[in-house]
């Protein structure tokens, strides 16, 4: 038994490396290399192009839905050209502002970042960057999540109802909502 032990201690000693060696290293390893330390290369071009990027997930998951998703769903909703002209309209100005804001963001993103690198970096400038850029942020997702407001308003209740069940929402059951959808 003793030889046993001893000819495995080998493999368990490399094992035990292997994992302290892994607990050791960070989640952002490879990141240093970025323009933009904060923002991943996908998340800086879907700012730059105005992609929801999950800052309307509260509403696309309260039955809501996205006028993007609406279009490419087009035929199994069954909208009329009216629907089709308003969805295209709202998505278009959509767009066109969480470019603007996103373009706004991702200046502001990069200040940040060119802070530190400068290492004359303060805590009343990160202070006044963060809050800009919180304010920033928060207006770009007023900007999609009032999208799905206005959505929503185009839809009926059974295309609402579809769009989810197209979309893997549950049932698509909005008995909950209390609006009145023609």
């Amino acid at each position: 038994m003793n030889r046993l032990l001893y000819s495995l201690l080998p493999v368990f000693t490399i094992l035990l490396l292997g994992c302290t060696q892994d607990q050791h290293q960070s989640p952002y390893s490879g990141q240093e290399s970025l323009e933009i330390k904060a923002l991943t290369t996908q998340e800086v071009e879907g700012f730059l192009n105005g992609m929801g990027m999950g800052l309307s997930k509260v509403a696309e998951l309260n039955q809501y839905p996205g006028p993007k998703h609406v279009l490419e769903l087009v035929d199994q909703l069954e909208l009329s050209d009216q629907q089709r002209e308003q969805t295209e309209a709202l998505f278009n100005q959509m767009k066109k502002e969480a470019v603007e804001i996103g373009e706004v963001y991702i200046a502001k993103e990069r200040e940040l970042n060119r802070q530190f690198e400068s290492d004359e970096v303060s805590s009343s400038v990160v202070d006044s960057l963060l809050v800009e850029i919180g304010k920033i942020k928060g207006s770009l997702r007023a900007v999609h999540v009032n999208t799905h407001i206005n959505m929503k308003d185009i839809l009926t209740s059974d295309q609402i109802n579809k769009y989810d069940q197209l979309r893997g929402y549950g049932e698509g059951d909005t008995s909950h909502n209390h609006q009145n959808h023609s």
